[in-house]
């Protein structure tokens, strides 16, 4: 009987392990971050163009966004729009942080993604990539939607 209680113990044991287990790598394969809403606001004549994006945290733990990156153009850095009384003027940003559980808004009037030197012909109704990397180590690859001045108000 004894051998009997300790097989079940031990089967049953197993049995929570692997459950355990199991939910944990599902855990792990859900990705903290997502991009919603990516578009980028076209300008003629090869004129940098502004990416736009808001970014969503599902984690308990704040993560920075830390580097943008495209092969549609040569140049992609993040910016925020400052106002000084009567001026504003744009500021390269290092990291933006995305709070736990919250979201941040890359938007017109505030931060943007300057997009400099398309590597090719970039037209409304195409779509760009941008590669977004996090400091928790993700990589988003994430496709926005080219908009004319007209379409994005």
């Amino acid at each position: 009987m004894t051998i009997k209680i300790k097989t079940s113990l031990a089967l049953s044991l197993a049995a929570v392990l692997s459950l355990s287990l199991a939910v944990g790598a599902h855990a792990a394969g859900t990705q903290a971050i997502s991009a919603q809403n990516a578009w980028v606001r076209w300008l003629p004549n090869n004129l940098p163009a502004a990416g736009y994006v808001t970014l969503v945290n599902a984690s308990d733990k704040p993560i920075d966004l830390t580097d943008i990156s495209s092969d549609d153009y040569e140049g992609a850095m993040l910016h925020q729009t400052v106002s000084n009384g009567s001026t504003q003027q744009m500021v390269m940003v290092d990291k933006l942080t995305v709070p736990a559980h919250g979201q941040v808004a890359i938007a017109p009037g505030g931060y943007h993604v300057m997009l400099e030197h398309a590597q090719h012909k970039v037209a409304p109704g195409d779509t760009v990539h941008l590669k977004l990397q996090f400091s928790d180590g993700e990589t988003l690859n994430t496709p926005f939607v080219v908009k004319s001045p007209a379409q994005a108000n």
